[in-house]
């Protein structure tokens, strides 16, 4: 009998930007990024969009380590890109374990040490939540009222 294959082991994230609705599963590999089966470069042609995908993986430095399999739905190409960037910082704190309990603050050793486990992780995290890759944009777009043309725009008013 052959030797027992090994799982690949996936770390799931999902972003949201707009009415975008992004999953991302990351996996260890050579750096390949797959959005809804084509590659970044054809799925994204403005350079803004694939440096705001790229941006949480380089912070971590991952580019060229992960795979990414990613995806997305509903929205714009820009709203688009903001969920996955939400959805791949999210996968990348799963990955490093971090979880949204506070967990109890090592204390230094009576050598005066600094705590050796945890701190690393911790700081990675801080980092994410610092650049606005984990935080949630909940700009929408306002719905339309009745008795108005539009959300705000109204019809001309007449006196007489």
């Amino acid at each position: 009998m052959a030797a027992a294959a090994t799982k690949k082991q996936f770390h799931l994230g999902t972003g949201r930007r707009k009415t975008s609705v992004a999953r991302v599963r990351l996996s260890d590999g050579t750096g390949i990024i797959s959005i809804n089966g084509r590659a970044l470069e054809q799925y994204f042609s403005e350079e803004k969009d694939r440096a705001a995908i790229t941006g949480p993986l380089m912070l971590a430095d991952m580019r060229t380590r992960l795979d990414l399999d990613v995806t997305v739905q509903g929205g714009g190409i820009t709203g688009q890109a903001g969920a996955i960037c939400q959805g791949i910082a999210r996968a990348l704190k799963l990955m490093f374990g971090l979880t949204n309990e506070p967990e109890p603050t090592p204390v230094a050793s009576v050598d005066g040490e600094a705590p050796a486990e945890g701190a690393g992780e911790a700081s990675f995290a801080k980092r994410l939540r610092d650049s606005g890759y984990l935080s949630r944009d909940d700009r929408m777009k306002e719905r339309k009222k009745y008795g108005r043309k539009g959300a705000r725009k109204s019809f001309q008013f007449s006196k007489r």
